[in-house]
């Protein structure tokens, strides 16, 4: 392969060299690379498989899928090719190409292990949950140490409400690489519920926010045996979990935790206590601080026309979140919010997202409060003085639940795992309403609910 005024490079060397540009994320240089050996190769299969791939990255789904669709074409018997592909359909929320992708990768290579992942992930998509164990367990079956395919079969089965079954596949999500660095490096055990002596007992808040204020509940059922445990977590959240019975230290880097005998992330808590849809410890367990939410009372009342019903609204949430792209909205498409004369719309959105208030337009008045919000104290306290909040499924939706705001929770058709099946309560937080979509992918309808809710 060349071009002009370039080096000749082979073209095994060309295509070794695009697929770990696209691995080392160096997405601008294999896109420069992947459009030159289009340019020379355009018929050439795993070329457009991988510039496919390096498409996709770089939020081409379209153009990744016709690629992509045509590699396949053109060599309908290699099954990496529908293997990928069936995630990439996944991702333009085309189900039934993605599963019939996943079926023809399985019949092309079924002893391969990542053919059955993929497809289960798409079981999951459809909430065919029974299909998604079942899938998993054959991905295992091949790989026993398939760290994903258990962890793929725990989000089934904890959806599903198998909670018992659940909770130990679930132990497998620190094998993923992504879960590198979440736990300390020791030697010392993992806790397995036995009694310790004062401080000796490690937990850790790892995952993210939401995960560590859901499960915090639990820090008091685990200080009862083993009392005054140091609690190692992110900076952001120590006002809140300083709140919790019963909890000694808190901590924010690993060299301050001292010496303990065991350790137990936040996460591994539910499995310990034998935690069932029925006994979710369903208390308030955290209160805004009065005199933050005296100071956002006297803001609030100075900018909130007086009359209006307030209404918190959360439409977007990070986007380096696995699940992001199927859980976020814009801010537009909560226009049946803002078409009422009734409501003022306080926004709590953080991050970039805060932009696309500067392209409002409604009836209701809207209040951005995102570049005041300085952590979860302000945010609780703003939540203490409005009617309602309406949210994606985020951090916020955990703080409101856990001082027992009333919350409209929108979720998409396979939500996380935690937000169970056909039901609009949570056992998780008495006050959270959760407003489903009724297809995959389509949110026609759902905030139409949730405005003739409030």
């Amino acid at each position: 392969m060349s071009g002009q005024g370039k080096e000749v490079i082979p073209l095994s060397e060309a295509v070794a060299r695009l697929a770990t540009l696209e691995q080392e994320n160096k997405l601008t240089e294999a896109d420069d690379l992947a459009d030159r050996m289009l340019a020379a190769m355009p018929e050439h299969p795993h070329i457009l498989h991988l510039a496919g791939i390096v498409a996709h990255r770089n939020g081409r789904t379209a153009q990744a899928l016709e690629r992509m669709e045509k590699s396949a074409a053109l060599a309908p018997e290699v099954a990496l090719y529908p293997r990928n592909m069936c995630e990439i359909y996944r991702s333009a929320g085309r189900l039934e190409d993605a599963l019939a992708a996943g079926h023809r990768a399985v019949a092309l290579a079924p002893q391969d292990a990542r053919a059955y992942f993929n497809l289960a992930l798409i079981h999951y998509e459809r909430l065919e949950l029974d299909e998604a164990i079942r899938v998993s367990d054959q991905a295992l079956a091949i790989d026993p140490e398939f760290a994903e395919a258990h962890f793929e079969k725990a989000e089934a089965l904890l959806l599903a409400g198998r909670l018992a079954a659940g909770w130990e596949s679930y132990e497998w999500r620190f094998k993923l690489k992504q879960a590198e660095g979440m736990l300390p490096k020791t030697e010392k055990p993992q806790w397995d519920g036995a009694p310790l002596p004062p401080g000796r007992l490690l937990i850790i808040g790892d995952q993210g926010f939401g995960d560590c204020i859901q499960f915090s509940r639990l820090i008091p059922w685990a200080a009862q045996l083993c009392p005054e445990p140091v609690l190692a977590c992110s900076g952001e959240l120590t006002g809140l979990l300083r709140q919790i019975p019963g909890v000694g230290r808190i901590v924010t880097r690993w060299e301050d935790t001292g010496e303990y005998d065991a350790y137990i992330p936040l996460s591994g808590l539910p499995r310990l206590a034998g935690l069932t849809p029925e006994n979710v410890p369903q208390e308030r367990y955290f209160a805004p601080d009065p005199a933050l939410v005296a100071h956002w009372g006297e803001k609030l009342d100075a900018l909130v026309p007086a009359g209006k019903r307030r209404v918190a609204l959360v439409w977007a949430g990070r986007p380096t979140h696995k699940n992001d792209r199927k859980r976020t909205l814009r801010l537009a498409q909560f226009a049946p919010l803002f078409a009422r004369d009734d409501l003022a719309i306080l926004s709590v959105q953080k991050g970039e997202q805060t932009g696309q208030v500067g392209g409002y337009y409604g009836r209701a008045p809207l209040i951005n409060l995102g570049a005041e919000i300085g952590d979860f104290a302000d945010t609780m306290a703003i939540l203490r003085h409005v009617e309602r909040l309406v949210s994606i499924d985020t951090s916020v939706v955990h703080v409101a639940g856990a001082i027992g705001v009333p919350t409209a929770l929108v979720l998409p058709y396979a939500p996380d795992w935690r937000w169970l099946l056909e039901r609009e309560d949570t056992p998780w937080y008495p006050t959270v309403r959760l407003f489903r979509q009724q297809v995959a992918y389509d949110w026609s309808g759902v905030i139409e609910r949730v405005c003739e809710s409030i």
